[in-house]
C-alpha cells in the first residue's frame, strides 16, 4: 500500500513521462490534472526535483519535466523517497527484537514475504507503467500495448 503522497508522486511521474520530450509542465498544470492540492504537489515536485528524477525551471515558460527517461526510471525509486520500506525489526512471534542475528521461527520467511512485496516495484518502469515495451525477463506482468 503506497502513502497519498508516494501515490501522488507516481502519478504526476507518470503525468510528466506523458509530455513532449523537453516539454515544461506548470505545478499548478499538474496539480489540475491530477486533481491534487497544487501546494501540497508543489513539495512533492521539489523533493523529486531534488532528487533528480524531474527538473524545474521559473519564469514564464518554465515549470517540470523528467529528466530521468522512464524506461529506466523504477517504480520503487519515486516510491522509496516517500514511503520507507519496512523494517520489520519487531519479531512477529514475540515482543522482542528479530533480526538475522537472533531470528524468531517466522524470520526468514518473514522477510522473504517483504521481499517478495517490494520486488515488483524495483523491476517494473514507468515506461511499462504506460504501456511500453516489457523486457525479456523482466518478471514483470505488465501488458504491452
Amino acid at each position: 500500500m503506497l502513502s497519498q503522497t508516494a501515490e501522488h508522486a507516481l502519478r504526476a511521474i507518470l503525468f510528466l513521462a506523458r509530455q513532449t520530450a523537453g516539454a515544461r509542465v506548470s505545478a499548478e498544470s499538474i496539480a489540475g490534472a491530477l486533481g491534487a492540492p497544487r501546494n501540497y504537489l508543489s513539495k512533492t515536485l521539489g523533493t523529486l526535483a531534488r532528487e533528480g528524477l524531474i527538473t524545474s525551471a521559473r519564469g514564464p515558460n518554465g515549470g517540470f519535466r523528467l529528466e530521468v527517461p522512464a524506461g529506466e526510471l523504477t517504480v520503487s525509486r519515486v516510491v522509496r523517497l516517500f514511503d520507507e520500506a519496512p523494517t520489520g525489526t519487531v519479531c512477529l512471534v514475540g515482543g522482542r527484537k528479530c533480526d538475522a542475528g537472533d531470528p524468531c521461527e517466522a524470520h526468514a520467511r518473514w522477510a522473504a514475504v517483504r521481499q517478495g512485496t517490494l520486488a515488483p516495484l524495483e523491476r517494473t518502469t514507468i515506461a511499462e507503467l504506460l504501456g511500453g515495451p516489457v523486457l525479456p525477463g523482466s518478471g514483470s506482468e505488465i501488458r504491452v500495448a
